[in-house]
């Protein structure tokens, strides 16, 4: 067994916590997504094992659907840097959302983000630019 099957295997024997609800979750996700997952990165059969199915996350911390709690080094790859669920951010972005989500069209939050970001480039609603 290598050095990720038994991290996992150590996790997920945590005593008096049953991890059932990630395995029926799995099986699922099994047949609606490719390889139980909407990420190749995310793909357990290198590892083997049932992924971690996350119910919440708050500050440093996940917990995922079977009760147990993490600190989340990953941080979403990069987007959780403050943490999760911070309350000013949570704030401003219920604030922002009210007024809509997407609109296909310019809008003046554009413009900010530009000037914030000193960006000379085009940006597309997906994140990416050119």
């Amino acid at each position: 067994m290598n050095f990720a099957a038994n991290w996992y295997a150590s996790i997920m024997s945590t005593p008096g916590k049953d991890p059932d609800k990630s395995s029926r979750l799995f099986e699922r996700a099994l047949e609606l997504l490719p390889g139980g997952v909407n990420s190749p990165v995310r793909a357990f059969r290198g590892v083997g094992g049932t992924p971690l199915f996350i119910q919440s996350a708050n500050g440093p911390t996940i917990t995922d659907v079977d009760g147990r709690s993490f600190i989340d080094y990953v941080g979403s790859w990069g987007p959780m840097i403050l943490g999760h669920a911070d309350a000013e951010i949570v704030s401003a972005l219920a604030a922002v959302a009210a007024n809509g989500t997407s609109f296909g069209a310019p809008n003046e939050l554009e413009i900010d983000l530009a000037r914030r970001n000193h960006c000379r480039r085009a940006f597309n609603r997906d994140g990416a630019h050119g």
